[in-house]
């Protein structure tokens, strides 16, 4: 294809996208920040466009004007060793966003979740709701409208999608009342080893739920009764509650759950439930009581709390990079422990007074950084279900660890791999040895050399590469960064505006 007629066809699909969403050159050149004449250049084929422009393009006129192929992939270039300044507003949080679009399967009305992270986990979940027919729209800030069907066309689910979200297991829990066999694609996600959904099995036995692994997909067969009592789940695991929890909402009767998670994403599915009418009684603690309804027809509209893994983020990011910055919105409850580690090393910051999240629950602060020397603690730092150390937060004390003074041991008791992942910090100069499958030691402080490394399958220990990467003078290429974008909603970008360097390279491929 000749470049000419490559962006003649690409301005006509911009033209005939602005026209069709009523909006004119200059409104377009408005939103994003340019001329109308650049646009009617573009629009005409007059003009290269490049892809950083054709995703603007596309987020402003809400849809997708052309497609990489599947073997491109997306790479950060990171100019490390500088300082980072300024504020940064928390998104909401991801883990509450996949739970709660799973649980709008429960509503046969509409539900507008506000402010939902635009991150490809959620894209896949969308993908998976719109191919058994689930209408869903983009609008506002970030706000998501979800109406559903008279009845789901589960024949015709994306399984390509399905496949690359652990959160399509928590369909279980919404499907089992209204269908007696269906079926659901194997879980994916990040690669963290063998996670057995043996849990949430034995939990939805209660409620009459049986499942088949069979190649390649889950067979379910549903008789629905009322569990006769309390349900006792085995570990205390986020996904495992949220699935039980929608089980028990289209339980017309009691149910009770015992040793219940009562972490973020939890707590942000019993306030939606509720906005439904389903009464619960224990929300914050490991005892629930749900009052389930025989059926849910409203419509209603939720506004998820933020993210507080991606507020440890910012504030690992501002450790190893020695600034200060400020972290708005940051949901305390979930961060008091962690920040207590952090305490223990030497770090120092400054809290705000407490404000409430737009859900009207969840209490938020601002975060202050100080420059701090930090230093290695005496005990071992490893993650506990909540109100523990959060266990995605704990690959962030990696890169801590590598930026202070002395030998830190890392356990991460919870999966496999993910401490493996771990130890392409090295190739950052960082000091880590690898124990055994779940533990690192950690030797600091490191003086941090630039690299070029292919981003691990796990979503947080890519986001520790990358902070180390940012530390590190010179600079540093981080090669096909999908897992980050999994969970994070334009985390370079957001960067930047407190003075990183990093520049998004996409490969291209004929």
């Amino acid at each position: 294809m000749q470049p000419k007629t490559y962006t003649s066809k690409i301005g006509t699909l911009i033209q005939e996208t602005r026209q069709n969403r009523g909006m004119t050159q200059a409104q377009l050149a408005a939103a994003l920040n340019t001329s109308q004449s650049a646009i009617n250049r573009i629009e005409k084929g007059g003009q290269n466009i490049s892809l950083d422009m054709l995703a603007r393009i596309s987020d402003v006129l809400s849809s997708q004007i052309v497609t990489l192929n599947q073997s491109g992939s997306v790479n950060f270039r990171i100019e490390g060793g500088h300082k980072l300044s300024g504020h940064i507003v928390a998104k909401t949080s991801k883990n509450a966003a996949v739970a709660l679009l799973c649980a709008s399967l429960l509503n046969r009305g509409t539900t507008i979740l506000r402010h939902v992270a635009r991150i490809e986990e959620v894209n896949r979940i969308i993908e998976v709701l719109n191919s058994i027919g689930v209408k869903t729209r983009w609008f506002g800030d970030n706000d998501l409208e979800i109406i559903p069907p008279a009845k789901l066309k589960l024949e015709s689910m994306d399984v390509e999608a399905a496949e690359k979200t652990r959160s399509i297991i928590m369909f279980l829990g919404p499907l089992m009342h209204r269908y007696k066999t269906f079926q659901l694609p194997y879980a994916g996600g990040c690669t963290l080893g063998e996670r057995t959904i043996e849990p949430h099995l034995s939990g939805l036995e209660y409620f009459g739920l049986s499942v088949d692994t069979v190649t390649g997909h889950y067979d379910a067969v549903s008789n629905p009764v009322k569990p006769e009592k309390a349900i006792v789940l085995s570990e205390r695991g986020d996904t495992v509650t949220e699935n039980i929890l929608m089980a028990a909402a289209l339980n017309d009767g009691v149910t009770i759950i015992r040793n219940a998670s009562p972490n973020y994403m939890v707590q942000d599915l019993c306030f939606y439930l509720e906005k439904l009418g389903v009464k619960i009684e224990g929300i914050g603690t490991t005892t629930l009581t749900i009052h389930g309804l025989r059926d849910i027809n409203k419509n209603v509209e939720y506004a998820p709390a933020e993210d507080p893994i991606e507020v440890m983020s910012f504030i690992a990011a501002a450790i190893v990079t020695k600034s200060e910055i400020t972290i708005e919105r940051a949901p305390i409850e979930f961060l008091e422990i962690d920040l207590k580690f952090l305490e223990n090393m030497g770090f120092e910051y400054e809290l705000s007074d407490e404000y409430t999240a737009l859900n009207g629950k969840t209490r938020l602060v601002d975060i202050t950084t100080k420059i701090s020397k930090l230093k290695a603690p005496i005990d071992k730092i490893h993650a506990m279900p909540f109100p523990g150390l959060n266990i995605d937060n704990l690959p962030f004390f990696a890169a801590i660890a590598a930026s202070a003074e002395g030998r830190t041991l890392i356990h991460d008791w919870v999966y496999e791999n993910r401490a493996i992942y771990l130890t392409e910090l090295n190739r950052l100069n960082a000091n880590v040895q690898l124990i055994d499958p779940h533990r690192l030691y950690i030797t600091g402080p490191t003086k941090w050399k630039a690299a070029e490394i292919v981003t691990p399958p796990a979503l947080r220990p890519a986001v520790v590469i990358m902070l180390g990467m940012l530390a590190a003078p010179g600079v540093s290429t981080l090669r096909n960064i999908y897992s980050i974008n999994r969970g994070y909603e334009d985390l370079a970008e957001r960067l930047n505006t407190l003075g990183a360097k990093i520049t998004i390279i996409r490969d291209i491929t004929d």
